[in-house]
């Protein structure tokens, strides 16, 4: 099955769930829907950001956060995090999650509701090559200064995750 033929819960304004389509009638009728993003840290306090698939019919080849990831139908946000840190960094479903923030649906995401988790993992990570081209460890410093002049390499979402992020008190 294509990532465009997934099944994923069509959901209102409030995150109920309203019916189910596939991923690619929700992307062409701009219907909310769930995601997850997960911001991964290691030690240092570096964060990890993958480069999207130029294969990718959204955001190819800009920078992202960590893993994200649709959550499937009749999936919950936390086990679609699990399953996607899994899936494309090949991490065990061990690895803690922490719930950052919940942002609504908008232009912006894509009209998802998104639930944005923090990790703690030093590595290694297996990149998943169809999802991923690329990653890197960034210093949160770097990121901040990517953020505010609106680097076009990142993708617009990530921007408004790191930035609410840096907003939360810390």
């Amino acid at each position: 099955m294509s990532a465009s033929e997934e099944i994923l819960d069509v959901v209102d304004a409030d995150d109920r769930v309203v019916g189910r389509a596939t991923r690619g009638e929700i992307h062409a009728r701009g219907l909310m829907h769930r995601a997850v993003h997960i911001l991964l840290f290691d030690g240092k306090g570096d964060l990890f950001l993958q480069k999207r698939s130029l294969a990718k019919d959204e955001n190819p080849g800009l920078w992202d956060s960590s893993a994200a990831g649709h959550v499937d139908s009749g999936e919950d946000y936390l086990a679609c995090a699990r399953r996607e840190l899994g899936e494309e960094l090949g991490l065990d479903a061990d690895v803690g999650l922490e719930i950052l923030f919940r942002l609504p649906p908008s232009a912006i995401t894509g009209f998802e509701h998104c639930t944005v988790y923090r990790a703690v993992h030093d590595g290694p990570l297996r990149l998943d090559p169809d999802e991923i081209d690329d990653g890197a460890w960034i210093g949160v410093e770097t990121m901040d200064a990517r953020v505010a002049a609106a680097d076009p390499e990142l993708t617009e979402s990530l921007r408004l995750i790191w930035a609410t992020y840096r907003d939360m008190p810390h």
